[in-house]
């Protein structure tokens, strides 16, 4: 199989990799699917993920589609590097392979003007037309006007909240904090007309290419607030020369006043999803958001 005969017979892929056909290396792939480079017969390489043989559950119904979607949309707005997608199957998905590298300021500024122009292609609605899923967890995509605010609170904040409270990741004190911040989040500003945003872009969703470019991979791509984008980025420690992304973005596009003092509102949701799939590990910051989000609004009680 090479190439060519792959993007003419994508449904047969699987069938080679039954019979060892391709020469197949595992490599990382996050925390939910199996992941490998495949080496074609004109050496080619090619990225694949599929859903674990001894995971606890089947595959999710749309679950490789909707990333397939989600990749293929971001790729439109041609602003971004985004793998293409070769194969996109139910129990299997299939994207060019990108070379890793090293990061680099460069890459980290061409990178932030990027984002600014793949936000800025925007979004018919916030949410998106496809199933929406957030790692293994489904994800409410149904599209709505807006406003934004009430839209995150009801779409994105309130059922990974709920399935954390179900998980029994929290403290009934940290549940009251983020309770509050459903409560007042028309309160906090920022409302614009949806982007269009990777939706899960923590620092491991940026590749570092060996091309001197900044990829996209693992969306959950939707019409949302490009500030969700930018605060996820900061998690975890964030990527190399995050002050240069921040720095070329606002260049390209300013953020609205007081989009610092919304970091951790925007954060929260992306927090919740980690109460909501590792459960109690992440419930202090879930908490330290929550309260961070209420003092930065200068209008709650942040007990608890």
């Amino acid at each position: 199989m090479d190439l060519a005969y792959l993007r003419a017979h994508p449904a047969h892929l699987p069938t080679f990799l039954t019979h060892q056909r391709i020469r197949e290396t595992p490599v990382a792939g996050g925390d939910i699917c199996a992941a490998s480079r495949l080496t074609l017969d004109d050496g080619h390489s090619v990225f694949t993920k599929s859903w674990p043989e001894r995971a606890a559950r089947p595959v999710p119904d749309g679950f490789f589609a909707t990333e397939a979607a989600g990749l293929r949309w971001l790729r439109e707005a041609d602003a971004v590097p985004v793998p293409e997608v070769l194969v996109a199957l139910p129990e299997l998905l299939a994207l060019d392979w990108v070379e890793p590298g090293e990061p680099g300021p460069a890459a980290a500024e061409e990178f932030g003007r990027g984002l600014a122009g793949l936000h800025r292609a925007g979004a018919s609605a916030f949410g998106a037309e496809w199933t929406g899923f957030i790692g293994a967890l489904p994800q409410d995509n149904t599209p709505a006007p807006g406003p934004w605010s009430s839209w995150f609170a009801r779409c994105r904040l309130l059922p990974h909240l709920r399935a954390s409270v179900d998980r029994g990741a929290l403290t009934a004190a940290a549940v009251a904090l983020v309770e509050q911040v459903i409560d007042r989040v028309g309160e906090f500003g920022g409302d614009e007309p949806p982007s269009r945003v990777h939706g899960d872009l923590w620092p491991g969703n940026l590749l570092w290419g060996a091309d001197g470019r900044v990829w996209l991979v693992d969306p959950a791509a939707h019409g949302g607030h490009r500030e969700t984008d930018l605060a996820q980025l900061a998690l975890f420690g964030g990527p190399p020369h995050l002050d240069r992304i921040l720095a070329a973005y606002r260049e390209t596009w300013p953020l609205a006043d007081g989009w610092r003092e919304r970091v951790p509102l925007h954060q929260l949701h992306l927090l919740l999803v980690h109460t909501a799939l590792f459960g109690e590990a992440y419930a202090e910051a879930v908490a330290a958001a929550a309260r961070a989000a209420l003092r930065a609004s200068g209008r709650a009680t942040v007990d608890g």
